[in-house]
């Protein structure tokens, strides 16, 4: 199988299949502790930042110069600093918000269900760069490098789709497997999104360094600005940074055995 295009599908579909696990981890892991997803969340941001130099940057580099690269990657990071501020979102802490006094319920629940729908289109923001990087990795025909994004971006999913899935379940959503279910929503925007991407670079191959550039600035964005900071807020910071650091020396480790 060499068809790009196709590539990107199944590689987007793997990415939301993880994603899938990670919200159907809620069915049996109900309550872990917000220690645990910090750490997990840290892992993610480690494989993320690692893989978009590895697998985006540097391949970018080689195929189109340092330039092309360091506009697309300014143009990422333009491109989802303008969605952070103009498409409303927030996250959310894991698990119980507390006691509910007795008249409060019912503001209570709306509360909680807006934040839970900020917090799901949160999740839906991070998805969409991550899905247009591996589509961008398939479409450029480095294999080698797409299937290290396809990875990264998998065991990230794990960690992002049990937290919408927790978050679900705590306001209140229903059950719990219509809470997995909208884990498992959030991810899906990934598979069209890889297919944008393997198209735009397949037939318009002088786009591709900057195509690159964007998808590794775009991530780099999220981590910096989303998944770090919200590792760092609960007085977790060493367990998150040897999550990170743990996340990048697999990605190099990788790297290498990828050859």
């Amino acid at each position: 199988m060499n068809n790009p295009v196709l590539l990107a599908l199944l590689g987007g579909t793997f990415t939301s299949f993880l994603n899938l696990l990670g919200a159907l981890l809620v069915l049996v892991w109900r309550n872990p502790s917000q220690r645990m997803m910090d750490g997990a969340l840290g892992f993610s941001a480690g494989v993320m930042i690692t893989a978009s130099f590895t697998s985006l940057i540097l391949p970018g580099i080689e195929y189109g110069g340092v330039l092309p690269v360091v506009v697309g990657i300014l143009l990422g990071a333009l491109v989802m600093d303008l969605a952070d501020h103009y498409i409303p979102h927030e996250h959310l802490p894991i698990g119980n918000n507390g006691p509910i006094r007795e008249g409060e319920v019912d503001a209570e629940w709306a509360r909680r269900i807006k934040g839970v729908w900020l917090f799901i289109i949160a999740i839906t923001l991070h998805n969409m760069p991550e899905g247009l990087a591996v589509g961008v990795s398939f479409g450029s025909g480095h294999y080698k490098d797409a299937v290290q994004v396809m990875l990264a971006i998998g065991f990230q999913n794990i960690p992002e789709g049990l937290a919408v899935s927790l978050a679900a379940m705590s306001a209140g959503l229903g059950s719990t497997f219509y809470a997995a279910y909208t884990g498992i929503r959030s991810g899906l925007v990934e598979i069209p999104l890889a297919l944008l991407g393997a198209i735009a670079v397949y037939y318009m191959k002088p786009i591709l360094p900057y195509a690159m550039g964007f998808a590794a600035g775009a991530m780099l964005y999220v981590v910096s600005d989303e998944i770090i900071p919200e590792t760092h807020a609960k007085g977790h910071e060493r367990v998150a940074t040897w999550g990170v650091m743990i996340g990048a020396v697999i990605m190099l480790l990788l790297d290498v055995l990828l050859g």
